[in-house]
């Protein structure tokens, strides 16, 4: 038997978009309070801190239009469950509100142990947007600008030319050392560090793809990087610093970065399946962060999607700067910030995400800065169960937001992937979904 749990509350809800896996799911039973009142937000230490002024909710956000989207998500996800088999767990907020939390399936598919929304999931790629963080935090303390050099920070690497910002946006032309770790790399039971990187690439000088700005290309690379130089600039190890200077203070108490230690300590992390819900086995790269490698919940991530309201981290400024596109040449809807993706709505409305897909996990986040809205999914059976991206942002992000169009996403067929999305897919090192 699978079980599931979970709660819905106050009214209409934020988005989806992109990336081929885009998640979802949850199940409604136990009503729920809602976690803060209209016009505030909680900072990560829990004072609500009035927002009011500059949020106003619109009047077709009622507590019966709540209640009813309630129910049309917990169809929704129950049968994405039941016939698509998501496994995972998912919260959505909007207006400051968490209108759906809730569960499905088991954190441990042999164990059969219920799946919480405390429970812990590897988060892959939305890993990046904590790096990104630590860059613009030291930043702001002027110890490091966007325009440095990396050669400055990390000068045993050969490359010229390449700065800080360019490894933000993914524009530094330097290749993916998943990739060429695996000639170079000489005991796979033996996991692999930040250090170690940086030793590969200065001994063998791997190509670039191409020179520094010459386009978008995403690289793990630059985020593992990036995670080097903040352990240059801090002084301290990278997981250390996201501990001290954005976990702690948030009270994300269920989050933390990979290390065997840690993981042994914690007994609410999900086992990660991969294809066919085969046990994943440890892989010799889960241990390079900054691209990946951080472990939370949905709980814990609402949190920190709430601190980006505040400056309790860095000053709205500076992570408006991050929440801004630098492609010169693009399509008038997509672009790439600071560790987050941006993407503008038919409607109008701007939202930015970011999808992570690693051996046995796959997660999702979404945050919608005019809306205070957002959407976080995680999920421990990678299995494609939910590739309705367009199905699921016409249903959350209609172009009248007090309009939803009709019929059952579970059953619909899920919009093709994209080219960049399927690359991107391959990039992450998940096992590409049926």
């Amino acid at each position: 038997m699978n079980f599931r749990i979970g709660t819905c509350t106050r009214s209409h809800i934020l988005a989806t978009i992109f990336l081929c896996f885009l998640f979802f799911a949850c199940q409604n039973r136990n009503g729920d309070p809602l976690s803060a009142p209209t016009g505030s937000t909680l900072q990560g230490d829990g004072q609500q801190v009035d927002t009011s002024q500059q949020l106003v909710v619109p009047a077709w956000f009622t507590a019966a239009s709540a209640r009813q989207l309630g129910q049309e998500l917990d169809s929704i996800f129950e049968q994405l469950h039941r016939k698509k088999g998501f496994n995972g767990t998912v919260l959505v907020t909007k207006w400051d509100q968490v209108v759906y939390r809730g569960a499905f399936g088991y954190a441990d598919l042999k164990k059969k142990d219920t799946l919480s929304t405390e429970t812990v999931f590897q988060l892959a790629s939305v890993s990046k947007q904590f790096t990104a963080m630590a860059i613009m935090m030291l930043k702001e303390e002027g110890r490091l600008d966007y325009d440095d050099s990396l050669h400055h920070h990390l000068p045993t690497l050969p490359y010229r030319g390449i700065t800080i910002r360019q490894l933000l946006t993914h524009r530094s032309g330097l290749s993916n050392y998943t990739y060429f770790s695996d000639k170079l790399w000489p005991d796979r039971s033996q996991y692999m560090t930040n250090e170690d990187v940086l030793r590969l690439m200065a001994a063998h000088k791997p190509d670039p793809y191409f020179q520094p700005d010459v386009r978008f290309d995403y690289s793990n690379t630059g985020y593992a990087l990036l995670a080097s130089v903040v352990e240059q600039v801090a002084g301290m190890p990278f997981a250390r610093y996201l501990q001290t200077r954005i976990f702690t203070p948030l009270k994300m108490h269920n989050t933390f970065t990979f290390s065997p230690e840690e993981l042994e300590k914690r007994s609410n992390v999900a086992t990660g399946y991969t294809g066919g819900r085969r046990l994943r086995t440890p892989d010799y790269l889960d241990g390079v962060l900054g691209d990946k490698g951080v472990y939370s919940t949905v709980e814990d991530l609402y949190k920190w999607d709430q601190a980006l309201y505040t400056q309790k981290l860095v000053k709205q400024q500076t992570l408006e700067e991050a929440f801004t596109g630098t492609r010169r040449k693009r399509k008038r809807d997509e672009d790439y910030g600071f560790g987050w993706r941006i993407r503008e709505l038919e409607r109008g409305d701007t939202v930015v995400y970011h999808a992570g897909l690693w051996h046995g996990y796959a997660t999702y986040m979404l945050r919608n800065p005019k809306e205070h809205s957002a959407l976080i999914v995680l999920s421990n059976v990678p299995n494609g169960s939910l590739r309705f991206v367009k199905e699921l942002q016409e249903y959350l992000h209609p172009a009248r937001p007090e309009a939803r169009p009709a019929g059952s996403i579970a059953t619909a067929s899920p919009s093709p992937a994209s080219r960049s999305e399927q690359e991107e897919e391959q990039l992450e090192g998940g096992d590409p979904a049926p």
